[in-house]
């Protein structure tokens, strides 16, 4: 027992401080996309065919990227010669609207918390089931790795749970393949009401690199109401954290 107890003290305290402290992210790490439409030649197209997923379009003269769509592969940032777009070291990426993810050159608008009624029943106790509606894992991961002792999810009240008979909320990955469609609205149906549903990644919000596939249905669509978006592929952990927290009042 002593031994444990002197080991305990060696290692100290390993959960991070956020929020009260930023996160310390990799060097590689890549955050909000911001566009300079100042350097922005018009008439140029370069980064627009660029993007594999159509993420980029052009409304009356300004480029306007839909974070929905981006899987932050930086080619449009690389076929710009003129450096008008660029990746941030932004984390916060979440947004409770789909249009709030229309990024644009104003500033990027931030969560929102739910209403005083819903903050008041989710505020300090929140039990989301995942389902992974055929994603690659990748967001599955990073939503695993919340409930390591660096992040400690449930900390804030955040638990995962598995069974959608004891949770409040949904949080649902990957693009929602035909053979995952009727198994996602089961457990969403499953859920007590009042219930939230929040979209993790690329995939779950606009289909990812498979959109437009007939497999799939391009995320969740119009299959469910959505409270929360969280864009990435996959999302860094402090950006999902962030999320919930926002739409949650704690930050």
């Amino acid at each position: 027992m002593l031994s444990i107890i002197r080991e305990r003290l060696r290692q100290g305290h390993r959960t991070a401080k956020y929020p009260k402290q930023e996160p310390v992210l990799p060097e590689l790490f890549r955050g909000l996309p911001t566009i300079d439409s100042n350097r922005c030649t018009k008439g140029c197209t370069e980064c627009l065919a660029s993007c594999p997923f159509d993420a980029l379009q052009k409304v009356d003269g300004q480029i306007r990227l839909d974070m929905g769509r981006c899987l932050f592969c930086t080619a449009c940032s690389a076929a710009c010669e003129q450096g008008a777009l660029s990746f941030s070291r932004d984390y916060r990426l979440a947004s409770r609207s789909r249009d709030g993810l229309k990024l644009g050159a104003t500033e990027y608008p931030l969560a929102t918390a739910l209403d005083a009624k819903m903050k008041k029943i989710f505020g300090r106790s929140l039990k989301l089931r995942q389902v992974s509606a055929c994603g690659c894992n990748a967001c599955e991961e990073d939503i695993n790795v919340l409930g390591t002792i660096g992040y400690d999810l449930g900390r804030f009240g955040i638990q995962i749970v598995a069974s959608p008979r004891h949770a409040d909320g949904l949080l649902i990955t990957g693009p929602v393949t035909q053979n995952m469609q009727s198994a996602l609205l089961e457990t969403y149906a499953a859920i007590p009401e009042p219930k939230l549903v929040i979209a993790i990644g690329a995939c779950a919000i606009a289909g990812g690199p498979f959109c437009g596939s007939p497999e799939i249905n391009d995320g969740i669509g119009d299959l469910l109401p959505v409270d929360l978006y969280v864009p990435g592929c996959p999302p860094h952990p402090y950006t999902i954290l962030d999320g919930l927290l926002r739409m949650l009042g704690k930050i």
